[in-house]
């Protein structure tokens, strides 16, 4: 249990342009239209629990309701915009990255889900890995062979490859992860 803390840190930093987007079209009603566009294309990428949950603070529910439907993630993301609210001073800085050696449990997860069929997964995925890939270097290079691990592809050679110290690491992080979630 001692990783839910810098999991959930892990997930707002990551979605950390989107919370904060989200509060500053939220506070500001001229921006009405930008909040449209933003929900539009998050539900088009398959965030359509999280859209309804901002719909619902929009309309300045509070409560447990805003949560209703929602997996670990959707609601960091939602918990992050209503505290961003209250208080703008604890918005995740989009400058800060996060530390990829905590998101190998995430991307293994993700990749699992959309091995097995998880449409919704592969969306997110997909979403993370064209973020990776405007990254460039190892991370940029992580998000060409999200697709070989969807597909199967668990030798480390190919999928290591060309990177660098930390990029393997973490390439073997997820292929770890991968398989304690494969033999599960």
């Amino acid at each position: 249990m001692s990783e839910a803390p810098d999991r959930r840190e892990q997930i707002r930093q990551v979605h950390a342009d989107f919370i904060r987007q989200v509060v500053e079209t939220c506070r500001n009603r001229d921006r009405s239209t930008d909040l449209e566009t933003l929900l539009h294309t998050a539900s088009e990428n398959g965030w359509t629990h999280l859209v309804r949950a901002v719909r619902k603070i929009v309309l300045g529910a509070r409560g447990a309701e805003v949560f209703d439907g929602l997996d670990e993630e959707d609601q960091v993301i939602a918990e992050a915009v209503l505290h961003g609210l209250q208080d703008p001073s604890t918005l995740p800085d989009p400058k800060v990255r996060p530390d990829p050696r905590l998101a190998a449990p995430g991307l293994a997860h993700m990749i699992h889900a959309a091995s097995s069929g998880n449409a919704r997964a592969l969306a997110l995925i997909g979403n993370m890995a064209e973020q990776m890939s405007n990254v460039g270097g190892s991370m940029g290079h992580l998000a060409g062979i999200i697709r070989p691990l969807i597909n199967g592809e668990r030798n480390r050679d190919r999928l290591c490859k060309g990177m660098d110290a930390n990029g393997e690491r973490l390439i073997m992080d997820i292929l770890d992860q991968l398989r304690r979630l494969e033999t599960h």
